[in-house]
């Protein structure tokens, strides 16, 4: 009886899948986080917790659009907002969103 070649890969027993409602979840951060100005933001964020006023100045768009790109980013869970007087910082939740980005952006760059 011949004997069959050892196939160079092995079967690999399936990965677990988290429940739909986590899958829901995580896709939804990553549509909050899909648009240009939003991973900028992110990128300003994770460096110190920001007023509408200071993003506006470092990334050089308008205040009424940074103010609805923060409520998407709010929405999907990614910032919280505080009042400081008469503003409102803005800042991450917490890092692991700031990691997604950043492998992101440093994936694109190398091309």
């Amino acid at each position: 009886m011949a004997q069959s070649a050892p196939t160079p890969f092995a079967p690999t027993p399936p990965v677990p899948v988290p429940p739909q409602a986590t899958l829901d979840a995580a896709g939804e951060i990553l549509r909050a986080l899909a648009a240009p100005v939003r991973i900028a933001i992110v990128l300003q964020l994770r460096e110190s917790a920001r007023c509408v006023h200071e993003l506006v100045d470092a990334l050089g768009v308008t205040q009424p659009l940074i103010s609805q790109h923060l409520r998407v980013l709010k929405t999907a869970g990614v910032v919280r907002s505080a009042r400081n007087g008469r503003e409102v910082l803005y800042e991450l939740v917490d890092d692991h969103l700031s990691h997604i980005v950043v492998d992101a952006v440093s994936h694109a760059e190398e091309g």
